[in-house]
């Protein structure tokens, strides 16, 4: 099974590569050496299935060909000296006796830093090798395409690398979403997964405890075209990410303890239905008889859990929603459960490939974004207007991927219409910006390869 091998190290010319030449001459000029290897690890777009892999339940997502990359070099000393090719992220420089990971700025070599960690704390060894690292990205940054994920994977595979360690990808992708949690952010491992696991040609099923890919065959007539909002959100930049955790796990909880379980014990909406052993519809029928669709008080929650408000913020609350005064659970729980049968649906009908294929999978990604908009509410303004130009521009379906609140939009287009729809969307949405720009803030995309080792072949 290829999810239980390493990661792939490739033989590369790197004269036949302009940005592996160009990566490598800057390397040589800033730290006055070639770099003895590099490693990619792509972003992601999430075709359907938006928060609920920390609920425990599969999503479907692809690796996508933009990707970071990074040249290194380890050197015997204990530091470590980190650099962008891209001038507004500053260079870093760190001793291996002292790692530190500020979660109150999470600026960009703090990702580096939980992945190096990551696979430190994996192995328990005390002092990981010193390296010179020159880092190069094109996946455009809080964009909802996971740039901070590629980025703590990428420094996840460099530090086994330099260390001349090994795992497989599944151990890596646990490994790596682990580690981020040190920035601050309680995500589910997607991001992860897909970056070690993504395989050219095909997109994935990606499963939970244990963590497992199978292969999702996309239908040969549409394309997925991705277009930004231009709205950044940086999801350990704010509350918003961990309180919709939170309120999911708030949820998981008056559930369990409304049907008799140990509530304790559980935390996640896709164990209380495991628990429970009823069906996804079950569930929503579940939720509706439950909650009350006004927010709920810390108050309130607490009465029915028969706790204190100490005992809520120590033994369930993160450490950036200790303040929150009410939370939403009603829709919450109602997005989650019926995203993830969007998520199941989604699939069979890849699996099955009936005629009406693509209108189908068309109608599940609009009604997956109308949830995330109307009932877990992490879309935003720009986005809905972006996801709504694009199916005016003649897209099947389209709908916000990755955590929200501003990035990007995952559009279905016939195969063929593609460079029309582009051309429409730039007119419709994208007035102000230069060609350039716009080039980069659009595009479509294809199922690309997961992270991988590159090692130079020798000149003959």
């Amino acid at each position: 099974m290829t999810s239980l091998t390493p990661p792939p190290t490739l033989s590369v010319r790197v004269t036949d590569s302009a940005r592996l030449l160009k990566l490598k001459q800057m390397f040589l000029s800033k730290f006055g050496s070639d770099p003895k290897f590099y490693v990619r690890a792509p972003g992601r777009v999430n075709l359907i299935g938006e928060h609920i892999d920390y609920c425990g339940y599969a999503v479907l997502p692809m690796a996508i060909e933009q990707d970071i990359l990074a040249a290194v070099e380890p050197v015997k000393n204990d530091v470590i000296c980190l650099a962008n090719t891209n001038p507004q992220y500053l260079d870093f420089t760190t001793s291996t006796n002292s790692i530190q990971i500020d979660k109150t700025k999470p600026l960009w070599h703090n990702y580096f830093l939980c992945g190096l960690k990551g696979i430190q704390d994996h192995f328990n060894f005390n002092k990981p090798t010193g390296m010179n690292c020159l880092v190069d990205g094109t996946v455009p940054p809080s964009s909802g395409l996971s740039s901070s994920s590629a980025l703590v994977c990428c420094a996840g595979l460099i530090t086994l690398t330099s260390n001349g360690m090994a795992l497989s990808k599944v151990e890596l992708a646990e490994a790596c979403a682990k580690s981020e949690r040190y920035i601050g952010t309680e995500g589910g491992g997607m991001d992860q997964s897909i970056s070690f696991l993504g395989e050219e040609g095909t997109a994935k099923l990606i499963e939970f405890s244990p963590l497992r890919a199978s292969d999702v065959k996309l239908p040969p007539g549409a394309v997925f075209v991705i277009a930004n909002s231009c709205v950044e959100m940086n999801k350990a930049a704010t509350s918003h990410f961990n309180i919709r955790v939170m309120e999911c796990r708030l949820a998981t909880k008056l559930i369990a303890k409304r049907r008799g379980l140990d509530w304790k014990s559980l935390s996640k909406l896709g164990d209380v239905q495991g628990k429970l052993g009823l069906s996804l519809q079950e569930m929503q029928a579940v939720v509706e008889e439950i909650f009350h669709r006004e927010p709920y008080s810390v108050e309130e929650i607490c009465g029915a859990l028969g706790i204190t408000i100490d005992e809520l913020r120590a033994t369930i609350l993160s450490q950036n929603t200790q303040d929150v005064s009410f939370f939403k659970l009603y829709q919450r729980a109602k997005h989650v459960y019926s995203e993830a049968q969007r998520v199941l649906d989604f699939k069979e009908v890849c699996d099955e490939a009936p005629a009406d294929a693509v209108q189908r999978l068309g109608a599940l990604m609009s009604q997956s974004h109308e949830s995330c908009k109307n009932m877990y509410e992490c879309s935003c303004p720009e986005v809905d207007q972006l996801v709504n130009t694009c199916l005016q521009s003649g897209a099947i379906g389209s709908r916000l991927t990755g955590a929200g609140w501003g990035g990007c939009t995952v559009s279905m287009v016939p195969a063929g219409h593609q460079d029309a729809f582009i051309a429409k969307v730039q007119d419709a949405y994208y007035k102000d910006g230069s060609l350039a720009l716009l080039k980069n803030n659009i595009f479509a995309t294809k199922p690309a390869s997961g992270a991988l080792v590159l090692l130079e072949a020798a000149n003959n």
